[in-house]
């Protein structure tokens, strides 16, 4: 159905179908019969409160909107020709000084930084007049708030999602929810409260405010907080590291690199580092020496040094790696040699 819409020339948008007056979504009006293939879309509807949510429901010729779209490249680089030709321009620019990076490809970062902080929503759909809706009849959730998760995860007789590391007492209507291992998270006589603890922050809400955790996330970027930016887990071609504890002059990370693969050979300007094999066996180059280390063995990288770590075995190698230096940036690498190309 979405794609004989696209084929006549329009833009489809995907809708779901509401079965309760839901205050969290944006909604879709549509004018003609809601039965057919593929219907002509009036407009979007900015996320109600209960009232306004209640009569578009009992309307019904209103769809929540999906946010999933279906259209032809050649159709969308129209659009954003016409509607928004500044951004167009620096997506071309972007692509064009952009690398290559393994299978991946990209973007120069300078040209897309200046690209609006705007949705297609706004930029393009809102403004469009060859869109046409599709209903969605599948289970559908857009899992774009923790009361859905909370849904989602499939509530006790009181109401209480829990995950595997979270201990409910005498609570109601609550999700209580760890993401880290080795993280507890107990909750005494709560009602309606999401409690989220992350690695390296926890949210504590009422139920009813789960769509404002974005105001969290602008609260925690205008006091220049990593937390609003990044996560303390960075996967890399050769497996990933994850922050433990930092500090004003030195950090601590867990590093797993997966079996034969290898970081590249590389130097620091303003730290040094010590490396303690926790699992495995950790090939080491500094400068001109090169050895195998085993479990429990350590090594020292002195600033400035040109090193490396590989894991020659068939299993993970992880090690604990303690960073001391005034300056602890993942741009303070200076590589030499990098099987997997990077610059």
């Amino acid at each position: 159905m979405g794609l004989k819409a696209v084929q006549s020339g329009k833009m489809v948008t995907f809708g779901i179908k509401p079965t309760r007056p839901e205050t969290g979504y944006g909604y879709l009006e549509v004018a003609g019969a809601t039965d057919a293939d593929f219907v002509s879309l009036k407009r979007f509807v900015e996320k109600p409160n209960l009232e306004v949510a209640t009569e578009m429901v009992s309307a019904g010729n209103f769809y929540w909107n999906a946010g999933i779209f279906l259209f032809r490249a050649s159709d969308m680089v129209a659009a954003f020709e016409t509607f928004e030709p500044r951004t167009l321009e620096l997506v071309r620019a972007a692509i064009a000084d952009g690398k290559s990076d393994l299978d991946f490809f990209r973007l120069d970062p300078e040209h897309f930084k200046k690209c609006d902080n705007i949705s297609i929503d706004y930029a393009i759909m809102e403004k469009a007049d060859n869109l046409a809706l599709v209903s969605f009849g599948g289970k559908w959730t857009d899992l774009g708030g923790w009361d859905a998760v909370w849904a989602e995860m499939g509530p006790d007789e009181r109401g209480v999602s829990l995950s595997e590391q979270a201990t409910a007492i005498d609570c109601e209507s609550s999700l209580l929810r760890s993401e880290r291992a080795g993280q507890q998270i107990v909750g005494i006589g709560l009602k309606d409260i999401i409690a989220v603890a992350m690695p390296d922050a926890v949210l504590v809400a009422h139920k009813s405010r789960a769509q404002d955790v974005k105001k969290a996330v602008e609260a925690l970027r205008a006091k220049g907080l990593a937390q609003a930016e990044s996560f303390p887990k960075d996967h890399r071609p050769w497996g990933w590291f994850e922050t433990l504890a930092i500090s004003e002059r030195f950090q601590v990370k867990r590093i797993h690199v997966h079996p034969g693969a290898a970081l590249s050979l590389q130097s620091h300007h303003h730290r040094s580092e010590h490396w303690v094999v926790v699992t495995g066996t950790a090939k080491v180059t500094v400068d001109d020496e090169v050895k195998l280390i085993g479990e429990g063995a350590s090594v020292y990288i002195p600033l400035g040094a040109v090193h490396r770590m590989e894991n020659p075995g068939k299993l993970p190698m992880v090690l604990i790696e303690v960073q001391t230096g005034p300056y602890l940036g993942e741009d303070d690498i200076v590589r030499y040699e990098d099987i997997y190309a990077r610059t």
